[in-house]
C-alpha cells in the first residue's frame, strides 16, 4: 500500500450480509466461552479470549448493517466506532501482547518487546486519529462501506502488520505461527481480490481463523 492510496479516504466494503456477521459472531462467541473455560493459567486467559473478541467484532458489524437498513442513527454511530476501534486499535495492541505473554524462550520474548512497542504506538496513534473526525458507514451497492478521512501512511501500516502478523512468527508456539502465516495469506487474498473491502474481509477471515485457538486448547485437553 503506497502513501497515495493510504492518504485517500479509506473505504472498507463489507462483502458479507448481516446474517453472516451475526452467525459468525454468535458461533465464535460460543466457541470462545468454551475456550476460556479450558485456560489453565492467567497467562493463557488473554489468548483464550481471542475467539470471543472476534465474535464481538463480527456481531458489531452485523449491527452496523442492521442500523443502516433500519435508519437507526445512534446504533449506527456506536456500532461503527466499535468495529473501527477493534480493527485499528485493539488488534495491533492485543496480538503482540498475547504472543509475548505466552512466550518462554528469552530471545524470542525480547524480540517481541519490539512488536509490542510498535503495536502500542500505532494503536494509540490510530485511537487519537479516530477522535479527529467522525468514522461513518453507509450502504453502497449492497455493501456496507466505512468512511474515514484520516491519513494512514505507509509507516503506520507497516507497524500495524508487524504487530498483528510478524509478531506471531516469533512465537515458539506452533498454533500462533500457523495463525500468523494463514492470516498473512488471507490478507493477500483480501487485498488482491477484495481491495476495497480489505479490512472488513480480512477481519472476517481472521475471525474464522481464531477457531485455531479453540483447537489448540481442545487438543491439549484430549
Amino acid at each position: 500500500m503506497d502513501d497515495r492510496r493510504c492518504s485517500e479516504s479509506i473505504q472498507i466494503t463489507m462483502c458479507f450480509s448481516a446474517a453472516a456477521s451475526f452467525v459468525a459472531g454468535g458461533a465464535l462467541s460460543a466457541v470462545g466461552v468454551i475456550t476460556v473455560s479450558q485456560a489453565k493459567t492467567k497467562r493463557e486467559l488473554p489468548f483464550a479470549m481471542v475467539p470471543i473478541l472476534f465474535g464481538v467484532q463480527q456481531l458489531t458489524e452485523g449491527f452496523v448493517w442492521f442500523s443502516l437498513s433500519s435508519h437507526a442513527a445512534t446504533l449506527n454511530l456506536v456500532a461503527t466506532y466499535i468495529f473501527s476501534l477493534f480493527a485499528f486499535v485493539v488488534w495491533p495492541i492485543y496480538v503482540p501482547f498475547v504472543v509475548g505473554l505466552l512466550e518462554t524462550v528469552q530471545w524470542r520474548k525480547k524480540a517481541l518487546y519490539i512488536f509490542q512497542a510498535a503495536g502500542l504506538a500505532v494503536g494509540v496513534y490510530l485511537l487519537y486519529s479516530h477522535t479527529l473526525s467522525y468514522v461513518t458507514s453507509e450502504i453502497v451497492t449492497r455493501h456496507v462501506v466505512y468512511n474515514n478521512s484520516h491519513f494512514y501512511g505507509l509507516t503506520v501500516m507497516l507497524l500495524y502488520f508487524g504487530a498483528t502478523i510478524v509478531s506471531c512468527l516469533f512465537s515458539s508456539k506452533r498454533v500462533i505461527n500457523t495463525f500468523g502465516i494463514l492470516t498473512f495469506l488471507f490478507a493477500m487474498i483480501a487485498y488482491l481480490f477484495y481491495t476495497n473491502a480489505f479490512v472488513s474481509v480480512w477481519c472476517f477471515f481472521a475471525a474464522i481463523l481464531s477457531v485455531l485457538v479453540y483447537v489448540h486448547f481442545a487438543h491439549r485437553a484430549a
